[in-house]
C-alpha cells in the first residue's frame, strides 16, 4: 500500500485510511502535495505552500477527536478560540476581539456564508452540516478581506461537506449524553441527538443528498451572582447584603437604569428595582431541528451545478449586550452555485425570523413594572422606610422592610401570575413595556470569479508562471421594520424595507520564481458600501520553499469592515436606553448633544458623596462638581480599518513523522468600531444642563455604535508541534495574543476578551486494537480581561480534559464512540455572563451502509 503524508487542522498524520491504516513504516514516503486547500487563495493549492496561516480539520481528524461533535473540536486547532453562551451556540474567533456574535469572523459552509442577517454572525453551527456530512474545516486565523471582503478581519471558518457523486448511502448516527452532573443549579439532564444522511447517485450526471438533525437536552445555566453595584452607597456604609441597589449579574431589572436616587432621611440613596434571576425568566430546554438537501447536475466532467437548501429550528439562549431566549426562531438559506475549473459563480439567499424570541433583561424588568410602576414603587419604599426608621429600626433593616413592602403583590418565579406574565410579555414588541425580538431579516448575495489563465490565458501560466484570479461579489441586505429593534429612518417611511448594500471584486496575481521555489502574490480589492466612501485593500505574499519540506511566508494585507446592520440601523428602546445605530441618518442630533454616561455617574456619584458626608446642599454639590462632566467626543460610524503583517513557518521531519507550523503577526486597528454610553440633556441651557444630567428623568441615554479614537494594536503568534508514529498521533499547540492601547485610549469597549496564553495537548490512534481506538486531550488557557455591556472582569484561567474510546463494528459497518469532555467535570465560564460548562459524557453510535 502507498503511504502519503496527510496535514490534518495543525497535525500531521500518515498512511491512507483503510482497515490496515493503523501503523506506519519508517521508510514511510512524503507526498507534499497530497493535501491542498482551497480557502488561502480562492483556488487549489498546497496547504504547505499557503501564503496565509490556514488550519485545515479533515475527517480522521474528527474521528479522533475526543469532543462530542466537529464543531466543537475546532476548539483544539492552533490559534482557534471558542466561546460558549450556550450548549446550542458556541462561537468560533481567532487573534483577539472576540463576542458572543463576532461580527469579525466569518463562517461559510461550501464557500456560502450562513451568518444570521441581523446579528451579522453564524449562530453557531445551525446552518452547518452534521457530523456525517462535513468533510474538511479550513480555518484562516487572521485578515481574510482582500478575498472575502466584509466580516473577515479576524478570520474566517470554512466547511465543506460530501459530495453524494463521491459518497453515496445512508448513514445514521445516534447520540446520547448526560449533562449537569455535580451542578448545584440542576439536576442531572439527558441530552440526545439523532442524524441521518442519504445521498444516491441517479444517473452518471444527477446526484442529490439529504441530512437531517434533530436535538433536545438542557441548556447550561448562568447563576452568577458577582455584584456589578457594589458601591453605589458606600457614602452610606451599606455595602454587601445591606446594599438596596446591588446588581448580581446573572440577575436582571436592577441594572443602572432600573435604580434611582432618593432622599430618605435627609440622606441620598440609590435604590435599584428587584428584578429576577435568569433562570427565573427563561426556558433551558434546548432544542434545535435542522435539515439541507442539495442536488448535482455534472454538465460535463469538471463542471457541476448545484442547488443547496439549508434550514434550521432553534430554541436556545444568544447573547448579545444582552442575553435572549430563541424560541422558534427559523433561518434558512437557498443557494445555487456552478463550478468548473476556470469559473465559479454563486447566489444564495439567507432568511430570518426570530418566532417567538425574547430579551430577557427587558423580561425581568417589565414583569416588575407591569404590576407597580417604577414611581408608585419607589413612593411605597419611601414610605415604608419612613414608617420603619420612626419605629427605631437600623437604616439597613428599614432599607429592607420598604423593599419588602413596595413589592408586595410582586409576581414569584413558579406562580400561575408570574407565568401568565412572561407568556403575554413575550409577544409585546416594545422593550419599554414587553420583552419580544420579533425580527424578519434577509440578504442576497452573488459572487464569481474566473481563473484566467486556467483556459483564457493558459500560455501566461505554463510559460511566465503566472496565475490571474478576478472576481466580484454583492450583497444586499433587506430588514422589515418591525417597531422596536429596527425603523425605516425615511420620515413617513417608518415601517418600509430597509436596503443596506455592498459591492465589491478583486483582481489576484501569482508569480512563481526560482524554479518555482518562490511563490509571489498580489491581490488588490476595492469594495463599496451603502454610506461610505470606495475602500482599496492589498494584500502581498511570499512563499519560499528551499525543498519541499520547509516552507516560509511572509504577508501584509490591509481590510475594512463595514457595521453590521444592527450597528448601523438599530433603533432599540432597550430598558430606558435607547441603542441607536452609528450612520446619520439614524443619529442625527444626538452625537452633537449628547454628554459621556462616564462622567455622568462619577459627577452623580461625587454629589451623592458630599450630601452624604460633606453636608452639603443638592445644588450646592452639583455647582462644585459640574466641572466632572465631559462632553461626547464621538461622532457618526466609520467603517473599521485594520493593517496586518505576518510571518510563518510549515516543516516536515524524520520522513514525515515530526510537523511544525509556526505563525507570527501585529494587528494595527484604525477607527475600532466600539459602543459609547452618551446622555442628552432634555435644555440647552448651559447653566441648566449640570442639573438636567444629575435627574434621571430629564435626559435621555443612549447606547450608540461609533469609532474608537484609539489606535488599537494586537500581536500574537502560535506554535504546533505534532509527531506520529506507528498510527499514533501526538500533538501540542500554543497560542499568544496580546492587545497594546496607545498611550490616548479614550476607554472605550474594546472587547479584546481573548486569554494571553491557550495550549492544548493530545494523543490519539484510531486502531490500538484490531478494532478499538482512543484518544484523550487537554487544554488549558490563562485568564483574561473581558469586556462588554453586560459586565466587565476578569475570567478565571481554567482547563479541561477530553477522551474518548471508539470500537469498530467492521462487519455491520457500525461504530461506538464512548467520550467525556471535560471529563473531570470541573465547571468554568469561557466568559462572563454566559453560563457555568460542565461535563458532557457521551455514547454515539454510527452505522453506514453503502
Amino acid at each position: 500500500m502507498t503511504k502519503y503524508l496527510i496535514i490534518v487542522s495543525g497535525f500531521v498524520s500518515t498512511g491512507a485510511y483503510a482497515q490496515d491504516a493503523s501503523y506506519v513504516q519508517k521508510d514511510t514516503t512524503v507526498k507534499i502535495l497530497s493535501e491542498v486547500t482551497v480557502s488561502a487563495s480562492r483556488t487549489r493549492e498546497s496547504l504547505l505552500r499557503s501564503p496565509v496561516s490556514i488550519q485545515k480539520a479533515g475527517e480522521q481528524y474528527f474521528r479522533m477527536s475526543a469532543a462530542p461533535s466537529f464543531y466543537d473540536a475546532l476548539e483544539h486547532l492552533q490559534g482557534v478560540q471558542l466561546i460558549t453562551p450556550s450548549l446550542g451556540f458556541k462561537v468560533l474567533n481567532a487573534r483577539g476581539f472576540a463576542n458572543t456574535t463576532n461580527v469579525r469572523f466569518a463562517q461559510l459552509v461550501d464557500g456560502m456564508d450562513v451568518a444570521s442577517p441581523h446579528i451579522g454572525g453564524p449562530i453557531a453551527n445551525a446552518l452547518g452540516p452534521s457530523d456525517l456530512d462535513v468533510t474538511n474545516v479550513e480555518i484562516l486565523p487572521g485578515v481574510a478581506s482582500a478575498l472575502y471582503g466584509m466580516n473577515t478581519v479576524n478570520g474566517l471558518a470554512n466547511i465543506s461537506t460530501k459530495n453524494p457523486f463521491t459518497s453515496e448511502g445512508l448513514s445514521i448516527q445516534q447520540k446520547t449524553a448526560l449533562t449537569h452532573l455535580g451542578d448545584a443549579n440542576s439536576a442531572v439532564k439527558a441530552y440526545t441527538e439523532t442524524s441521518i444522511r442519504w445521498a444516491k447517485v441517479i444517473s452518471p450526471k444527477l446526484a442529490f443528498k439529504i441530512n437531517g438533525t434533530f436535538n433536545q437536552g438542557y441548556d447550561w445555566v448562568a447563576n452568577d451572582h458577582r455584584e456589578l453595584n457594589g458601591q453605589a452607597n458606600a457614602s452610606t456604609g451599606l455595602l454587601g447584603k445591606d446594599n438596596p441597589a446591588q446588581d448580581p449579574l446573572s440577575s436582571y431589572g436592577n441594572e443602572s437604569s432600573d435604580r434611582k436616587t432618593i432622599s430618605l432621611g435627609g440622606r441620598n440613596y440609590v435604590v435599584a428595582r428587584t428584578g429576577y434571576d435568569e433562570k427565573d425568566v427563561v426556558d433551558y430546554d434546548l432544542r434545535n431541528i435542522k435539515a439541507d438537501a442539495g442536488i448535482y447536475y455534472q454538465l460535463k466532467p469538471g463542471m457541476t451545478l448545484t442547488y443547496l437548501y439549508h434550514m434550521a429550528l432553534l430554541d436556545n439562549v444568544y447573547q448579545r449586550a444582552n442575553r435572549f431566549r430563541l424560541e422558534d426562531y427559523l433561518v434558512q438559506q437557498h443557494g445555487i452555485q456552478f463550478q468548473s475549473n476556470s469559473v465559479q459563480l454563486k447566489v444564495y439567499l439567507n432568511r430570518e425570523n426570530t418566532g417567538n424570541s425574547y430579551n430577557l433583561r427587558s423580561m425581568a424588568e417589565n414583569i416588575d413594572r407591569n404590576y407597580k410602576p417604577d414611581n408608585l414603587w419607589y413612593a411605597d419604599y419611601t414610605t415604608a422606610f419612613n414608617t420603619a426608621t420612626g419605629a427605631g429600626a437600623t437604616v439597613a433593616d428599614a432599607h429592607r422592610q420598604g423593599r419588602i413592602a413596595a413589592d408586595a403583590g410582586r409576581p414569584l418565579p413558579g406562580t400561575a401570575a408570574f407565568s401568565n406574565s412572561l407568556t403575554q410579555l413575550a409577544q409585546i414588541n416594545n422593550w419599554d413595556i414587553g420583552a419580544a425580538l420579533k425580527v424578519k431579516a434577509s440578504f442576497i448575495h452573488a459572487e464569481g470569479q474566473v481563473d484566467l489563465t486556467q483556459d483564457l490565458l493558459s500560455s501566461l501560466k505554463e510559460k511566465a508562471g503566472l496565475q490571474i484570479l478576478v472576481g466580484g461579489d454583492h450583497r444586499t441586505y433587506i430588514i422589515e421594520p418591525d417597531g422596536n429593534y429596527f425603523i425605516n429612518p425615511k420620515a413617513g417611511k417608518e415601517y418600509t424595507n430597509i436596503h443596506y448594500a455592498k459591492t465589491g471584486g478583486f483582481v489576484s496575481v501569482t508569480k512563481t520564481l526560482l524554479d518555482g521555489d518562490l511563490k509571489l502574490g498580489a491581490i488588490l480589492r476595492g469594495d463599496k458600501n451603502d454610506y461610505f466612501d470606495l475602500m482599496i485593500t492589498p494584500r502581498f505574499t511570499a512563499v519560499y520553499s528551499p525543498v519541499n519540506t520547509q516552507h516560509f511566508r511572509a504577508s501584509y494585507q490591509s481590510g475594512y469592515r463595514y457595521p453590521s446592520i444592527f450597528e448601523a440601523y438599530s433603533n432599540v428602546n432597550s430598558g430606558g436606553v435607547k441603542r441607536v445605530g452609528g450612520l446619520p441618518a439614524m443619529s442625527q442630533g444626538i452625537f452633537e448633544n449628547a454628554w459621556l454616561a462616564s462622567s455622568i455617574t462619577s459627577f452623580q456619584q461625587a454629589v451623592l458623596n458630599d450630601v452624604n458626608t460633606a453636608g452639603l446642599t443638592q445644588n450646592q454639590a452639583i455647582e462644585k462638581n459640574k466641572g466632572l462632566l465631559k462632553k461626547n467626543p464621538y461622532t457618526y460610524i466609520k467603517a473599521e480599518h485594520v493593517k496586518s503583517m505576518e510571518i510563518g513557518y510549515k516543516g516536515i521531519f524524520d520522513d514525515g513523522r515530526f510537523f511544525i507550523d509556526a505563525e507570527a503577526y501585529l494587528n494595527k486597528y484604525k477607527n475600532f468600531i466600539a459602543q459609547a454610553n452618551m446622555n442628552v440633556p432634555n435644555t440647552a441651557v448651559a447653566d441648566s444642563i449640570p442639573y438636567a444630567l444629575y435627574n434621571k428623568s430629564k435626559q435621555s441615554p443612549y447606547r450608540m455604535w461609533t469609532n474608537s479614537q484609539t489606535e488599537v494594536n494586537n500581536y500574537g503568534g502560535s506554535l504546533g508541534l505534532t509527531y506520529t508514529e506507528k498510527g499514533y498521533v501526538a500533538n501540542a499547540n500554543v497560542t499568544y495574543a496580546k492587545l497594546k492601547m496607545s498611550d490616548k485610549e479614550d476607554g472605550l469597549e474594546d472587547g479584546f476578551n481573548t486569554p494571553s496564553w491557550t495550549l492544548n495537548v493530545s494523543v490519539a490512534k484510531e486502531r490500538i486494537l484490531k478494532h478499538a481506538g482512543a484518544g484523550i486531550s487537554w487544554k488549558w488557557q490563562s485568564s483574561y480581561y473581558w469586556q462588554s455591556f453586560l459586565v466587565n472582569g476578569d475570567v478565571d484561567a481554567y482547563s479541561t480534559v477530553d477522551a474518548q474510546v471508539t470500537y469498530l463494528f467492521d462487519k455491520i459497518n457500525c461504530k461506538a464512540k464512548l467520550g467525556a469532555s471535560n471529563l473531570l467535570n470541573k465547571y468554568y465560564y469561557s466568559f462572563l455572563g454566559g453560563p457555568s460548562i460542565g461535563g458532557m459524557y457521551y455514547l454515539t453510535l454510527t452505522y453506514g451502509i453503502r
